[in-house]
Protein backbone atom coordinates (compact mmCIF):
# COMPACT_ATOMS: atom_id res chain seq x y z
CA UNK A 1 0.00 0.00 0.00
CA UNK A 2 1.57 3.29 -1.25
CA UNK A 3 1.92 5.11 1.88
CA UNK A 4 1.51 2.55 4.27
CA UNK A 5 2.43 4.38 7.21
CA UNK A 6 1.61 7.84 9.19
CA UNK A 7 4.15 10.16 7.86
CA UNK A 8 7.31 10.92 9.85
CA UNK A 9 9.27 14.13 10.31
CA UNK A 10 12.49 13.28 9.37
CA UNK A 11 12.03 10.14 6.81
CA UNK A 12 9.01 10.31 4.68
CA UNK A 13 8.17 14.09 4.62
CA UNK A 14 10.09 17.43 3.87
CA UNK A 15 9.93 19.12 7.16
CA UNK A 16 12.57 18.98 9.70
CA UNK A 17 14.45 15.85 7.30
CA UNK A 18 18.14 15.63 8.87
CA UNK A 19 19.66 14.55 6.01
CA UNK A 20 22.27 16.50 4.69
CA UNK A 21 22.03 18.37 1.28
CA UNK A 22 23.38 15.68 -1.64
CA UNK A 23 26.81 16.37 -2.75
CA UNK A 24 27.36 19.04 -0.05
CA UNK A 25 30.47 16.93 1.23
CA UNK A 26 33.36 15.88 -0.26
CA UNK A 27 35.03 17.33 -3.33
CA UNK A 28 32.28 18.13 -6.16
CA UNK A 29 32.72 17.07 -9.56
CA UNK A 30 31.90 19.56 -12.11
CA UNK A 31 28.60 18.96 -13.54
CA UNK A 32 26.08 21.11 -16.15
CA UNK A 33 24.26 23.88 -15.25
CA UNK A 34 20.78 22.59 -13.63
CA UNK A 35 17.80 22.90 -16.77
CA UNK A 36 14.71 24.78 -14.52
CA UNK A 37 10.81 25.00 -13.99
CA UNK A 38 8.72 26.97 -12.17
CA UNK A 39 5.60 25.63 -11.50
CA UNK A 40 2.39 26.79 -9.60
CA UNK A 41 0.05 24.33 -8.51
CA UNK A 42 -3.98 25.20 -8.44
CA UNK A 43 -4.41 24.53 -4.74
CA UNK A 44 -2.54 23.23 -1.49
CA UNK A 45 0.01 21.04 -2.22
CA UNK A 46 2.27 19.11 0.63
CA UNK A 47 5.46 17.73 -1.02
CA UNK A 48 6.07 15.03 1.51
CA UNK A 49 2.56 13.47 1.69
CA UNK A 50 2.87 13.88 -2.40
CA UNK A 51 5.92 12.48 -3.04
CA UNK A 52 6.33 10.26 0.49
CA UNK A 53 5.23 7.03 -1.04
CA UNK A 54 7.83 6.82 -3.73
CA UNK A 55 10.64 6.37 -1.44
CA UNK A 56 11.82 3.24 -0.07
CA UNK A 57 13.08 3.50 3.05
CA UNK A 58 15.08 6.42 5.15
CA UNK A 59 18.44 5.37 3.21
CA UNK A 60 16.35 5.02 -0.21
CA UNK A 61 19.70 5.82 -2.47
CA UNK A 62 17.00 6.80 -5.09
CA UNK A 63 15.16 9.55 -3.04
CA UNK A 64 16.17 12.37 -0.48
CA UNK A 65 14.63 14.83 1.68
CA UNK A 66 16.65 17.74 2.78
CA UNK A 67 16.45 20.08 5.66
CA UNK A 68 15.53 23.41 3.91
CA UNK A 69 12.59 21.79 2.33
CA UNK A 70 13.86 20.28 -1.06
CA UNK A 71 12.49 17.03 -1.88
CA UNK A 72 15.74 15.23 -4.62
CA UNK A 73 14.60 12.27 -6.57
CA UNK A 74 16.88 10.24 -9.34
CA UNK A 75 15.26 8.23 -12.00
CA UNK A 76 15.72 6.41 -15.05
CA UNK A 77 13.79 8.03 -17.44
CA UNK A 78 12.64 6.71 -21.20
CA UNK A 79 15.62 9.90 -21.90
CA UNK A 80 18.14 8.39 -19.69
CA UNK A 81 19.61 9.25 -16.23
CA UNK A 82 18.13 11.82 -14.24
CA UNK A 83 17.94 13.67 -11.15
CA UNK A 84 14.57 16.31 -9.62
CA UNK A 85 14.97 18.57 -7.14
CA UNK A 86 11.75 19.96 -5.80
CA UNK A 87 11.06 23.14 -3.82
CA UNK A 88 7.84 25.10 -2.89
CA UNK A 89 7.63 28.40 -1.28
CA UNK A 90 5.51 31.19 -1.92
CA UNK A 91 2.55 29.55 -3.60
CA UNK A 92 4.77 28.05 -6.28
CA UNK A 93 7.08 25.10 -6.99
CA UNK A 94 10.38 25.35 -8.64
CA UNK A 95 11.85 21.97 -10.18
CA UNK A 96 15.36 21.79 -11.02
CA UNK A 97 16.91 19.06 -13.35
CA UNK A 98 20.00 17.34 -14.17
CA UNK A 99 20.93 14.47 -16.98
CA UNK A 100 20.13 13.25 -20.01
CA UNK A 101 16.37 12.46 -18.65
CA UNK A 102 16.58 16.44 -17.38
CA UNK A 103 13.73 17.34 -19.86
CA UNK A 104 11.65 14.55 -19.14
CA UNK A 105 11.56 15.38 -15.68
CA UNK A 106 10.54 18.84 -16.10
CA UNK A 107 8.20 17.97 -18.81
CA UNK A 108 5.98 15.66 -16.33
CA UNK A 109 6.94 17.80 -13.12
CA UNK A 110 3.21 19.00 -12.58
CA UNK A 111 1.83 15.34 -12.76
CA UNK A 112 4.08 13.92 -10.08
CA UNK A 113 3.00 16.98 -7.98
CA UNK A 114 -0.49 15.89 -8.64
CA UNK A 115 -1.78 18.22 -11.45
CA UNK A 116 -3.88 15.56 -12.99
CA UNK A 117 -5.06 14.15 -9.57
CA UNK A 118 -8.68 15.74 -8.55
CA UNK A 119 -8.87 15.98 -4.75
CA UNK A 120 -12.19 17.75 -5.26
CA UNK A 121 -13.39 14.46 -6.51
CA UNK A 122 -13.03 12.96 -3.04
CA UNK A 123 -16.45 13.13 -0.99
CA UNK A 124 -15.67 11.76 3.07
CA UNK A 125 -18.44 9.29 4.42
CA UNK A 126 -16.72 8.69 7.50
CA UNK A 127 -15.53 11.49 10.78
CA UNK A 128 -11.94 9.79 10.79
CA UNK A 129 -11.64 10.36 6.89
CA UNK A 130 -12.87 13.82 6.98
CA UNK A 131 -10.65 14.90 9.83
CA UNK A 132 -7.62 13.18 7.91
CA UNK A 133 -8.26 15.34 5.01
CA UNK A 134 -8.88 18.40 6.95
CA UNK A 135 -5.60 18.20 8.63
CA UNK A 136 -3.68 17.02 5.48
CA UNK A 137 -5.28 19.36 2.54
CA UNK A 138 -1.95 19.41 0.41
CA UNK A 139 -2.19 15.57 0.09
CA UNK A 140 -2.35 14.79 -4.02
CA UNK A 141 -1.86 11.42 -5.75
CA UNK A 142 1.45 11.39 -7.68
CA UNK A 143 1.90 10.11 -11.03
CA UNK A 144 5.60 9.27 -12.20
CA UNK A 145 5.04 7.97 -15.80
CA UNK A 146 7.46 4.84 -14.71
CA UNK A 147 6.71 1.49 -14.45
CA UNK A 148 9.89 -0.63 -13.83
CA UNK A 149 11.25 1.60 -11.01
CA UNK A 150 7.77 1.32 -9.11
CA UNK A 151 7.44 -2.80 -9.94
CA UNK A 152 10.89 -3.70 -8.99
CA UNK A 153 11.18 -2.19 -5.41
CA UNK A 154 7.38 -3.96 -4.78
CA UNK A 155 8.41 -7.24 -5.56
CA UNK A 156 11.14 -6.82 -3.43
CA UNK A 157 8.46 -5.94 -0.54
CA UNK A 158 6.36 -9.49 -1.57
CA UNK A 159 6.01 -11.86 1.53
CA UNK A 160 9.30 -9.95 3.63
CA UNK A 161 9.62 -7.06 6.51
CA UNK A 162 9.91 -3.38 4.97
CA UNK A 163 13.03 -3.67 6.54
CA UNK A 164 14.42 -6.43 4.54
CA UNK A 165 12.58 -4.72 1.40
CA UNK A 166 14.52 -1.89 1.83
CA UNK A 167 17.88 -3.24 2.56
CA UNK A 168 17.35 -5.17 -0.58
CA UNK A 169 16.84 -2.41 -2.39
CA UNK A 170 19.56 -0.12 -1.00
CA UNK A 171 22.15 -2.83 -1.52
CA UNK A 172 21.12 -3.60 -4.88
CA UNK A 173 20.91 0.27 -6.33
CA UNK A 174 23.93 0.68 -4.84
CA UNK A 175 25.89 -1.92 -6.29
CA UNK A 176 24.81 -1.84 -9.47
CA UNK A 177 23.13 1.49 -10.44
CA UNK A 178 24.96 4.36 -11.43
CA UNK A 179 25.45 7.95 -9.80
CA UNK A 180 22.43 10.60 -10.06
CA UNK A 181 23.38 13.58 -12.44
CA UNK A 182 24.38 16.83 -11.20
CA UNK A 183 25.06 17.75 -7.33
CA UNK A 184 23.19 14.69 -5.99
CA UNK A 185 25.30 11.92 -7.56
CA UNK A 186 28.43 13.48 -5.06
CA UNK A 187 29.96 13.99 -1.72
CA UNK A 188 29.95 11.22 1.09
CA UNK A 189 26.19 10.28 0.61
CA UNK A 190 25.64 10.13 -3.12
CA UNK A 191 22.32 9.44 -4.73
CA UNK A 192 22.13 6.69 -7.45
CA UNK A 193 19.92 6.27 -10.45
CA UNK A 194 18.42 2.33 -10.30
CA UNK A 195 20.19 0.23 -12.75
CA UNK A 196 18.99 -0.44 -16.61
CA UNK A 197 16.79 -3.51 -17.37
CA UNK A 198 19.73 -5.25 -18.98
CA UNK A 199 21.80 -4.39 -15.54
CA UNK A 200 19.24 -6.34 -13.52
CA UNK A 201 19.18 -8.94 -15.84
CA UNK A 202 22.93 -9.53 -15.36
CA UNK A 203 22.82 -9.51 -11.62
CA UNK A 204 24.81 -12.52 -10.45
CA UNK A 205 22.45 -14.98 -8.35
CA UNK A 206 25.08 -14.85 -5.45
CA UNK A 207 24.49 -11.04 -5.36
CA UNK A 208 20.34 -11.39 -4.98
CA UNK A 209 21.67 -13.69 -1.98
CA UNK A 210 23.27 -11.33 -0.57
CA UNK A 211 21.06 -8.38 -0.87
CA UNK A 212 18.70 -10.93 1.14
CA UNK A 213 16.37 -11.50 -1.90
CA UNK A 214 15.13 -15.29 -2.37
CA UNK A 215 15.37 -17.18 -6.04
CA UNK A 216 11.28 -16.78 -6.21
CA UNK A 217 11.46 -12.80 -6.12
CA UNK A 218 14.58 -12.67 -8.17
CA UNK A 219 13.27 -14.96 -10.54
CA UNK A 220 10.30 -12.03 -10.91
CA UNK A 221 12.12 -9.70 -11.53
CA UNK A 222 14.39 -11.46 -13.78
CA UNK A 223 10.85 -12.10 -16.06
CA UNK A 224 9.83 -8.78 -15.66
CA UNK A 225 13.03 -7.04 -16.73
CA UNK A 226 12.68 -9.04 -19.77
CA UNK A 227 9.77 -7.47 -21.06
CA UNK A 228 10.91 -4.10 -19.44
CA UNK A 229 9.80 -2.07 -22.45
CA UNK A 230 6.31 -3.81 -22.57
CA UNK A 231 6.09 -3.07 -19.36
CA UNK A 232 6.60 0.29 -19.35
CA UNK A 233 3.91 1.21 -22.45
CA UNK A 234 1.31 0.40 -19.57
CA UNK A 235 1.74 3.69 -18.37
CA UNK A 236 0.00 5.10 -21.07
CA UNK A 237 -2.93 2.55 -20.24
CA UNK A 238 -5.82 3.22 -18.11
CA UNK A 239 -5.01 1.87 -14.55
CA UNK A 240 -7.01 -1.58 -14.64
CA UNK A 241 -5.21 -2.48 -18.53
CA UNK A 242 -2.31 -1.48 -16.82
CA UNK A 243 -2.64 -4.23 -13.99
CA UNK A 244 -3.82 -6.70 -16.66
CA UNK A 245 -0.49 -6.16 -18.33
CA UNK A 246 1.68 -6.25 -15.33
CA UNK A 247 -0.41 -9.41 -13.93
CA UNK A 248 0.87 -11.52 -17.06
CA UNK A 249 4.24 -11.06 -15.35
CA UNK A 250 4.49 -15.01 -13.54
CA UNK A 251 5.33 -13.65 -9.79
CA UNK A 252 2.91 -10.47 -10.19
CA UNK A 253 0.14 -10.44 -8.88
CA UNK A 254 -3.20 -8.07 -7.40
CA UNK A 255 -1.09 -6.76 -4.70
CA UNK A 256 1.79 -5.60 -6.55
CA UNK A 257 0.41 -4.51 -9.41
CA UNK A 258 -1.75 -1.82 -7.19
CA UNK A 259 1.33 -1.07 -5.45
CA UNK A 260 2.81 -0.17 -8.77
CA UNK A 261 -0.16 1.82 -10.28
CA UNK A 262 -0.71 3.58 -7.23
CA UNK A 263 2.70 5.42 -8.32
CA UNK A 264 3.14 5.41 -12.06
CA UNK A 265 -0.60 6.16 -12.61
CA UNK A 266 -1.78 7.80 -9.63
CA UNK A 267 -4.34 5.44 -9.63
CA UNK A 268 -7.25 6.78 -7.43
CA UNK A 269 -8.96 4.11 -7.20
CA UNK A 270 -6.59 1.14 -6.96
CA UNK A 271 -6.64 0.03 -3.47
CA UNK A 272 -3.94 -2.79 -2.37
CA UNK A 273 -5.49 -6.30 -1.55
CA UNK A 274 -3.48 -9.27 -0.28
CA UNK A 275 -2.04 -6.54 2.21
CA UNK A 276 -1.27 -8.26 5.98
CA UNK A 277 -2.13 -5.16 7.80
CA UNK A 278 -4.04 -2.90 5.56
CA UNK A 279 -7.70 -4.69 6.02
CA UNK A 280 -7.23 -4.86 9.58
CA UNK A 281 -6.61 -0.98 9.47
CA UNK A 282 -8.90 0.14 7.58
CA UNK A 283 -11.86 -2.29 9.62
CA UNK A 284 -10.64 -0.95 12.71
CA UNK A 285 -10.42 2.32 11.75
CA UNK A 286 -14.51 2.81 10.30
CA UNK A 287 -15.72 -0.07 11.89
CA UNK A 288 -13.37 -1.36 15.10
CA UNK A 289 -12.90 -4.74 13.97
CA UNK A 290 -9.13 -5.48 13.75
CA UNK A 291 -9.67 -8.79 12.32
CA UNK A 292 -11.34 -7.59 8.78
CA UNK A 293 -10.15 -9.30 5.80
CA UNK A 294 -10.14 -8.00 2.40
CA UNK A 295 -13.31 -8.53 1.46
CA UNK A 296 -14.57 -6.49 4.77
CA UNK A 297 -12.49 -4.41 3.65
CA UNK A 298 -13.89 -3.74 0.78
CA UNK A 299 -17.26 -3.85 1.53
CA UNK A 300 -16.31 -0.89 4.24
CA UNK A 301 -14.56 1.10 1.02
CA UNK A 302 -17.63 0.52 -0.95
CA UNK A 303 -19.00 4.06 -0.55
CA UNK A 304 -15.34 5.86 -2.23
CA UNK A 305 -15.40 3.63 -5.33
CA UNK A 306 -13.55 5.42 -7.67
CA UNK A 307 -11.72 6.98 -4.80
CA UNK A 308 -10.66 3.93 -2.55
CA UNK A 309 -7.07 4.20 -2.84
CA UNK A 310 -7.28 7.74 -1.28
CA UNK A 311 -10.06 6.52 1.21
CA UNK A 312 -7.49 4.42 2.43
CA UNK A 313 -3.97 6.66 2.38
CA UNK A 314 -6.55 9.02 5.02
CA UNK A 315 -7.26 6.30 7.20
CA UNK A 316 -3.28 5.35 7.14
CA UNK A 317 -2.43 8.86 8.30
CA UNK A 318 -5.58 9.43 10.21
CA UNK A 319 -3.27 7.73 12.63
CA UNK A 320 -6.03 5.30 13.79
CA UNK A 321 -4.36 1.81 13.89
CA UNK A 322 -5.21 -0.82 16.16
CA UNK A 323 -2.38 -1.53 18.69
CA UNK A 324 -0.12 -4.39 17.92
CA UNK A 325 -0.81 -7.78 19.46
CA UNK A 326 1.99 -10.07 18.15
CA UNK A 327 5.57 -9.64 17.61
CA UNK A 328 7.04 -8.40 14.17
CA UNK A 329 7.56 -11.19 11.84
CA UNK A 330 11.17 -11.66 12.11
CA UNK A 331 14.01 -10.76 9.65
CA UNK A 332 16.12 -14.06 8.50
CA UNK A 333 19.25 -12.73 6.50
CA UNK A 334 19.55 -15.40 3.87
CA UNK A 335 22.94 -13.60 2.49
CA UNK A 336 24.51 -14.62 6.03
CA UNK A 337 23.25 -18.52 5.62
Amino acid sequence: MAGRFPQRPTRTTVRGGQAGLPGAAGIPRQTAPARVRRWVPDGPLDLGLTLGPLRRGPADPTFRATADGSVWRACRTPAGPGTLRVRAYGGEVLGEAWGPGAEWLLERLPELLGAADDPGAFVPRHRVVALARHRRPGLRLTRTGLVLESLIPSVLEQKVTTDEAYRAWRLLVRRFGEPAPGPAGTGERPMFVMPAARTWALIPSWEWHRAGVDDKRASTILRAVRVAARLEQAAGMPADLARARLEVVPGVGPWTSAEVVQRSHGAADEVTVGDLHLPGIVGWALAGDREADDAEMLRLLQPYTGQRHRAARLILLSGRIPARRKPKMPWVDIGAL
